[in-house]
């Protein structure tokens, strides 16, 4: 009699749910990417500080994003 291993169903969707997870994670990440650096733009930013904004974003997206948001406006944070 053989028996069925029914653990292979389990991780394959596991598997399936965390590949859909990261796809849908990177395709946020991208579009957060982009909107910065169009916001940067619209707010009349040069071309340099626009793509070092998007740029940071791309490798640090946390922590780039939490600074772009103080920096972004003219009257911002006085530090």
């Amino acid at each position: 009699m053989e028996t069925i291993d029914h653990g292979a169903g389990i991780f394959g969707g596991l598997l399936v749910f965390m590949l859909i997870f990261a796809f849908v994670c990177f395709i946020i990440h991208i579009a957060l990417c982009v909107w910065a650096y169009r916001d940067s733009r619209r707010k009349g930013k040069s071309q340099e500080f626009s793509m070092l904004v998007l740029i940071a974003l791309f490798f640090f997206p946390i922590m780039g994003l939490i600074v772009y948001l103080i920096i972004r406006n003219d009257d911002g944070l006085n530090l």
